[in-house]
């Protein structure tokens, strides 16, 4: 299990900063500073970092959140618009973090 979100934060790392690098010549056009490069790779790092933590974090709560949410509503049935609440906020984080690693490759 470990080895797999390992591979999967390094899948996510590639994509982003490739993206980015891909990105980079078309966003500084003509008048590419000494620093352009290194900036885009720091920027495709920092989302890939960002998307992976958050989309790796909000993975684990809903998986602990919906176990538990699970286990009450197999015991009382009526704990469902609840039990769904607390997923979807836990399901909140990877869309968060989604849209702060577009943000800062577009910065």
């Amino acid at each position: 299990m470990r080895w797999q979100i390992g591979l999967f934060m390094l899948v996510t790392l590639v994509l982003m900063a490739s993206s980015a690098m891909a990105a980079e010549p078309a966003a500084v056009g003509a008048a590419a500073g000494e620093g352009s490069i290194s900036k885009g790779v720091g920027l495709g790092l920092a989302a890939a970092v960002v998307g992976a933590v958050a989309i790796v974090g909000a993975g684990y709560a809903v998986a602990r959140v919906g176990s538990a949410a699970l286990g009450a509503m197999a015991e009382r049935p009526e704990l469902f618009v609840r039990a769904l609440v607390f997923v979807a906020l836990a399901e909140g984080l990877a869309v968060v973090g989604f849209a702060l690693a577009i943000v800062i490759l577009k910065s």
